[in-house]
């Protein structure tokens, strides 16, 4: 398909096609508001649908797996970007972010053991009296208490 249609056969486009079209030929990437001027243009459209149809022309942009947002705002046929650079970068990232964070909660779990001194030798709370307290206690499962009521 080209540009170079007539506006009967642009008509019967979607603004999607459209805009895929517009992409190719241009070579260059494109902000919203830019091509859906050149759309309204191609269309002899007039100026109040700018205002009435933007929003949901960059929703149809967004949802169509065709067109990729750049960081910088603009739109480009995803075809024009391989999938691989881009799953790379986000899985160093992630890698990245993993590593630094078991080193950091291995670590933590190393300055917490320093931390707790485990020698149950020593309890001083411990008494013949608190001993005597609680040698009625009896333990009940968490079943036998279902049984109960």
């Amino acid at each position: 398909m080209s540009l170079k249609m007539k506006k009967e056969e642009l008509e019967l486009l979607s603004n999607k096609d459209i805009a895929e079209m517009i992409l190719e030929n241009s070579k260059r990437t494109l902000n919203t508001a830019d091509l859906f001027k050149k759309i309204m243009k191609l269309l002899e459209l007039p100026e109040s649908t700018f205002e009435a149809k933007i929003a949901d022309f960059y929703t149809s942009l967004a949802t169509d797996k065709r067109f990729i947002l750049l960081a910088n705002g603009k739109w480009d046929l995803r075809s024009n970007h391989t999938s691989d650079k881009v799953i790379k970068v986000s899985l160093d990232e992630d890698e990245e972010e993993d590593e630094e964070e078991t080193e950091e909660d291995e670590k933590d779990m190393q300055d917490d053991l320093e931390e707790d001194n485990f020698d149950d030798t020593e309890d001083e709370d411990y008494d013949e009296e608190t001993n005597e307290e609680l040698k009625d206690l009896v333990i009940i499962d968490e079943d036998e208490l279902e049984l109960e009521e």
